[in-house]
């Protein structure tokens, strides 16, 4: 499937994901990995695969939710997998966003603004979402998600990545969501 402009658009669907969802975001997972890899200088192991410890949790740990998007074409095709959201935090007083991705082919088109305001409605509450200041789409991304969920209700503050001196600091958006609209 291909979005082309001024074309009807294909209809966009999010829904948790299931264990028969591993393979397609384990598909994901790596395009994610590689993208980030421009930021933050994460190479494959021998194998060629991204460290997945976040995303086998979403499959296996307590208080962690997946959740995958796809776009059903207007001719109704086969549905094409185009972005996931990780959540943890979900058996305590705060969400973390783990994991967000869209693939490229399906970015500007407003899905990962639709994904976001999904995963934010779909579990309210206090919210921590963390990026990389060298990524600037990501940093613009957030700031203008935080401020469509609450407006000027959130913070930003720099915090270190946990056992890696090496890397600059994380950047982390925090706020608190109480408005339930998907569920």
């Amino acid at each position: 499937m291909t979005i082309l402009p001024g074309a009807r658009p294909p209809r966009l669907t999010i829904r948790p994901t299931t264990p028969a969802d591993r393979l397609v975001l384990e598909r994901l997972w790596l395009l994610f990995r590689h993208d980030l890899s421009e930021v933050s200088g994460a190479l494959p192991d021998p194998s060629g695969q991204f460290r997945r410890e976040r995303l086998d949790a979403a499959f296996t740990e307590p208080g962690w939710r997946g959740l995958v998007a796809h776009l059903e074409p207007a001719d109704g095709g086969p549905a094409s997998p185009v972005g996931f959201a990780l959540v943890r935090g979900l058996d305590g007083p705060g969400r973390v966003l783990s994991s967000f991705f869209v693939v490229r082919g399906a970015r500007r088109a407003g899905i990962g603004r639709r994904l976001a305001a999904h995963v934010l409605a779909s579990f309210p509450g206090r919210w921590e979402i963390a990026f990389q200041d060298t990524n600037p789409p990501a940093v613009r991304f957030w700031r203008e998600v935080a401020a469509a969920a609450v407006g000027q209700e959130w913070d930003e503050e720099h915090r270190a990545v946990p056992g890696r001196p090496d890397l600059p600091p994380d950047t982390w958006i925090s706020f608190t969501n109480l408005q339930a609209r998907y569920t």
